[in-house]
């Protein structure tokens, strides 16, 4: 008897997006624990850019089926689902996953908006309440506010306390994008002067809470603008410049910088995971959020969906589509 295949995403080699092979593989099996999800849609992340060069905080192993989030119905229930993969295997048409990271979907939620909450929405869920620690009022600045887990921040802020939304984005495309999700105001992230533009943006004042995914000299910058008992939340280095903080800096403005990284939330699924996306499936039934998706692909042409992202061509949550 023949072993059941599926078609997939796979790469033999590290590189730039022509490592994405669209091939037959065999079709994976749910072992204790797991479950075997049918693809739907699949989410395309800026960390799947760098897991394909083996630039990314895990390292991988060759070869790989990359990706991490998926939407499907699991094969043994019939059930939709969100879930994230353990290690890849996304960019496919079925997918393993654990049962602890796998959650039911509420009706008249599409697919693609819970793509997007899943890790981006969860992302910015925990920027602003865990690290960022939002108290009532605070100036937050979201840089890359018309990407993915950028407009999701912007349109999660005030919910969540802030009093004052400021954006940056390239383009003044993207700064109308993030103007329209709620910002107050929207800059130019240019590192030259930027520490200038984020204060006349808050009135001549420091900000409270930045959130940065570029580092280099926006995270220096940004880090200048702080006010005393500010915050920046690093989530992401797509600059791929990091940086080194001074002690003494610190402790002479009364400043925190706080890392985060979506998959130690996975360590305490119940009170991380699970129930900060069952609040944001909530919020997204009540109007509060929406996820703007800025781009689908079939599955076969991951390699362009990886092109435009890493071009800076694209806003908001990015989506393969199987089938």
């Amino acid at each position: 008897m023949t072993a059941p295949t599926m078609h997939a995403i796979r790469q033999h080699e590290f590189g730039g997006p022509d490592v994405l092979v669209h091939e037959e593989i065999p079709r994976p099996t749910a072992g204790p624990g797991e479950v075997l999800v049918r693809v739907r849609s699949i989410g395309v992340n800026f960390a799947d850019t760098h897991t394909r060069e083996n630039k990314y905080v895990q390292k991988a192993h060759l070869p790989l089926v990359p990706g991490q989030e998926v939407v499907g119905v699991r094969e043994d229930s019939g059930e939709r689902v969100v879930a994230l993969t353990q290690g890849g295997g996304a960019y496919a048409e079925w997918a393993v996953v654990p049962e602890a990271r796998c959650v039911p979907l509420p009706d008249g939620l599409p697919d693609d908006q819970a793509l997007g909450l899943l890790v981006q929405g969860l992302t910015a869920w925990h920027l602003h309440r865990t690290c960022g620690r939002l108290e009532g009022g605070e100036t937050v600045v979201v840089h890359s506010a018309a990407g993915g887990t950028g407009s999701l921040a912007v349109q999660l802020a005030k919910p969540l306390g802030a009093g004052r939304v400021i954006a940056t984005a390239s383009s003044a495309e993207k700064r109308q994008v993030a103007l329209d999700l709620g910002a107050d105001v929207a800059v130019d992230p240019d590192p030259e002067g930027l520490t200038e533009r984020l204060g006349e943006a808050n009135g001549g004042r420091g900000v409270d809470v930045v959130i940065d995914m570029s580092g280099g000299p926006v995270f220096e910058a940004s880090l200048r603008a702080l006010a005393p008992f500010g915050r920046i939340v690093v989530c992401g280095i797509a600059g791929k410049e990091q940086n080194e903080v001074r002690t003494g800096h610190l402790l002479r403005h009364s400043r925190s910088v706080i890392g985060f990284w979506l998959f130690h939330t996975l360590e305490d699924p119940e009170r991380r995971f699970r129930a900060p996306l069952l609040d944001l499936f909530e919020r997204a039934a009540r109007g509060e959020v929406r996820v703007h998706v800025g781009g689908r692909w079939p599955l076969a042409e991951a390699g362009e969906a990886h092109r435009a992202l890493v071009e800076r061509r694209t806003t908001g949550k990015l989506v393969l589509d199987v089938g």
